[in-house]
């Protein structure tokens, strides 16, 4: 089972582009975790977006919010899967609204498809997002119980400094202060494993690119896309990939085999 994640920075606008339905058809995936997909509920039934033509079942969780945040997951329509009792959101209003987490179970695991809040410049959601990933971790916790989790999405942090092309410069940046990295190794010693870093120890791959200054051309890019299973998961996995071969966003996909 191929299992990929993607921040699309945009579901209107991925959708225009070939790379879209060129990396559907190329990377088959039997589950797709995408973040970002700025789209209402409103809009997407007015639009009639739906993704039956590609052989995908869709789930949806777009933002209150119009035109920003969301999450959608697409899963073929061969595979058995269904919605918990809480498919959608950690139980929190605040974060709920802008639709930052979707769990599906599957027979032997449950995927959550997450897309953790950005601290913002200045840090002004620094807050807002500690309280978010403490929330996350607590309800990944209650879940884990009953049966693994697979925890796949744009987590907005690079966790070590192998992690970003320019660590010295952004110490204390968005996406790279202590308080976001300190939560995520301890969101990994309470038994979960990074498993594209579990694999690849010391490669260094990125998954996003400032549409500035060329960064992509030039690999100055940040790793904050992961997939992060349950230690005792982890001989299930089979490999774990960044493709940063792939375009159509300032994130490229990552994605587990298990």
């Amino acid at each position: 089972m191929k299992i990929y994640s993607w921040n699309i920075n945009g579901l209107r606008a991925i959708l225009k582009k070939p790379d879209f339905a060129n990396f559907l058809k190329q990377e088959k995936p039997d589950i797709l975790c995408l973040q970002e997909i700025k789209i209402s509920e409103e809009a997407r039934q007015k639009e009639n977006i739906d993704f039956k033509k590609f052989g995908y079942a869709a789930y949806w969780n777009s933002a209150d919010r119009p035109g920003y945040s969301g999450t959608l997951t697409l899963i073929k329509n061969n595979l058995e899967a269904k919605l918990p009792s809480q498919e959608n959101g950690v139980g929190v209003e605040k974060f709920d609204s802008e639709g930052r987490v979707q769990t599906l179970e599957f027979p032997d695991f449950f995927l959550v498809n997450t897309y953790f809040p950005h601290s913002t410049h200045e840090l002004s959601r620094l807050d807002y997002k500690m309280e978010f990933d403490r929330e996350l971790r607590e309800y990944i916790k209650k879940l884990n119980k009953q049966k693994p989790v697979i925890v796949g999405g744009d987590f907005n942090v690079a966790h070590q400094k192998i992690d970003l092309a320019r660590p010295k410069d952004n110490v204390g940046n968005p996406g790279f202060t202590d308080e976001e990295r300190d939560w995520m190794t301890k969101f990994l010693n309470s038994g979960f494993t990074d498993t594209y870093r579990a694999l690849h120890p010391n490669k260094i791959q990125y998954s996003w690119w400032s549409y500035r200054a060329f960064c992509r051309d030039k690999d100055i890019g940040w790793r904050l896309d992961y997939f992060c299973v349950p230690d005792n998961f982890l001989s299930r996995v089979k490999s774990a990939q960044i493709h940063d071969d792939i375009f159509g966003s300032d994130h490229c996909p990552v994605s587990i085999e298990i």
